[in-house]
């Protein structure tokens, strides 16, 4: 399994960043997707996780709103687009294969990481 995550960077409060997550060495079409962030100091923190067909999507309340999960099967990518981007949403963000319960950081393995930054 191989998750290589870009599309970090640092953005202004209410700026917007396109995450993208390209995926290897499995099946990705077959399994559902999760984002999940962790912020300094902070332990891991659930964000959305996509259904396999990308029809079914779940929000983390802190994120609903602002940003939008979807995957793209036919190139192995899974995305996550962050829209009115606040100072708190600050985090290394990974893509990371499912496990366990659907609204939960739990997963099987996850990529390196991006890191985004919201500062003015």
């Amino acid at each position: 399994v191989h998750l290589v995550e870009s599309g970090g960077g640092l953005v202004e409060p209410g700026g917007s960043l396109r995450l993208s997550c390209a995926a290897s060495g499995f099946p990705f079409s077959g399994y559902t997707m999760k984002w999940v962030r962790q912020a300094p100091g902070k332990g891991l923190e659930w964000v959305s996780t996509i259904s396999s067909y990308g029809d079914i999507t779940y929000y983390a309340e802190s994120v609903k709103g602002r940003f939008t999960i979807s995957r793209d099967n036919a190139k192995n990518t899974l995305y996550l687009q962050l829209n009115s981007l606040k100072i708190e949403d600050t985090a290394i963000y990974y893509c990371a294969v499912h496990s366990g319960v659907l609204r939960s950081s739990s997963h099987t393995f996850r990529g390196q990481g991006t890191q985004v930054t919201v500062s003015s």
